[in-house]
């Protein structure tokens, strides 16, 4: 009641409300807003604002498998799709063109939703015995490789 006054009886004369501006006496005074992160000013008029709303992309299975082939892979992955992810690495290793070395670790988060998965092709080393580095030799036409002749 202490916002709103009265009706007045004279109808020509509409009743103004009170401005928002000025503290009405009586009332509640209006919550503070979320504390601003310690360390950080408030922004500047000359900055551009961040949009209020960020969405992220959902990790897709599909554009991920597009990926494999590549020298080196780094994605965040969900708990739930990890399984997947590893699933079709190890399909897609199994045709013996590609060979990838990746590990897998806990996202920096506290809770573990979300896994990053880190590939890096490797080639097979006869003189070390051990798988080493994929090192990119160049391209040729021939299915031969670069530095072959086309004959057999």
């Amino acid at each position: 009641m202490d916002r709103y006054p009265p009706k007045s009886s004279d109808a020509s004369v509409p009743a103004s409300p009170p401005s928002p501006a000025a503290p009405v006496p009586g009332s509640f005074p209006e919550r503070p807003g979320p504390a601003a992160p310690p360390g950080s000013a408030p922004p500047s008029p000359t900055e551009p604002r961040s949009p209020l709303i960020h969405l992220e992309r959902p990790f897709d299975i599909d554009e991920f498998s597009q990926l494999l082939g590549e020298t080196a892979i780094r994605v965040t992955v969900p708990r739930d799709a990890l399984p997947e992810v590893l699933r079709r690495i190890s399909d897609f290793m199994g045709f013996g063109i590609y060979v990838y070395e990746f590990t897998v670790r806990p996202a920096p988060s506290e809770l573990l939703r979300n896994y990053i998965v880190e590939l890096r092709r490797v080639d097979y080393s006869a003189e070390k015995a051990a798988w080493v580095p994929f090192v990119e030799r160049g391209t040729s036409d021939s299915p031969f490789g670069p530095g072959a002749s086309g004959t057999p």
